[in-house]
């Protein structure tokens, strides 16, 4: 996994993570262990989500297991910075959600000393790469890539596949919406 204990703060700038995969994959599970860890070393903490994200809570990041800790939403990339100001480690979830310049954002928080983790989904329902999920992976670091168990092979799977009928790029929802699927079965699926 990450090499936290590798990294001397004092002698280096700050630096970003990014943690992408499925649905149902863990991403939110993992960024919410690192916040404790860093919180538990007393680093000031800060996480942040986009205002969209209101499926569990308007000011709580919650997994799909209920874990779950307080953070800030946010409209725009642009009240980050400011937000961030005295802060050790920043952490943002739901980042496929972010407008552009979240890539800037996390840029310069991170040439300002800080540890930025993000969390998001790498692909779209499509399969294709998601709002600025591509640019912030080849940005940062550490990339963690987490993955789901398939639905129908019980593989590992990396595709989000959308059950609902909605075409629309943006659709949030849980399980009636969505399924994790394996490459095999998500081809299959589109060859219908």
């Amino acid at each position: 996994m990450f090499l936290e204990s590798n990294v001397q703060n004092s002698q280096q700038l700050g630096w970003i993570e990014v943690i992408c995969g499925s649905m149902f994959s863990g991403k939110t599970e993992e960024l919410i262990r690192r916040l404790k860890r860093a919180e538990f070393a007393k680093q000031k903490t800060l996480i942040l989500k986009p205002t969209t994200d209101v499926r569990y809570s308007e000011s709580k990041v919650v997994s799909h297991d209920s874990n779950e800790i307080i953070s800030k939403p946010v409209s725009s990339s642009k009240e980050i910075i400011q937000l961030s100001k005295d802060i050790d480690v920043v952490a943002l979830d739901e980042a496929q959600f972010f407008d552009d310049g979240i890539i800037d954002v996390c840029n310069v928080l991170a040439n300002g000393g800080k540890r930025v983790i993000v969390a998001g989904l790498d692909m779209d329902y499509e399969g294709n790469p998601f709002g600025p999920m591509p640019n912030l992976m080849a940005i940062a670091e550490f990339v963690t890539k987490v993955h789901a168990i398939c639905t129908k092979t019980g593989n590992l799977a990396n595709y989000s596949h959308r059950i609902s009928k909605s075409k629309d790029l943006v659709l949030l929802g849980e399980r009636a919406e969505y399924e994790p699927l394996s490459r095999l079965a998500f081809k299959e699926n589109f060859n219908k």
